[in-house]
């Protein structure tokens, strides 16, 4: 699954270790998710909409599926 997740981080001058500190996960989580090793669980999903204020659909984009 794609994401923009460190393009939102560095727009608000957030680092993954404060980003992984509000959310409650590792550093290495946050990392995982931003080189698209790992799909973040949907209460995760739900918890960075609320730290960038944006809807799901606006952080992350599903690989095309056919």
């Amino acid at each position: 699954m794609k994401n923009i997740i460190a393009a939102l981080r560095a727009e608000r001058g957030w680092s993954q270790q404060h980003l992984a500190e509000r959310l409650d996960v590792s550093r290495q989580t946050i990392n995982a998710i931003e080189k698209q090793r790992y799909d973040p669980s949907l209460p995760l999903a739900f918890k960075l909409s609320k730290a960038f204020a944006l809807s799901i659909h606006d952080i992350f984009q599903a690989d095309d599926v056919e």
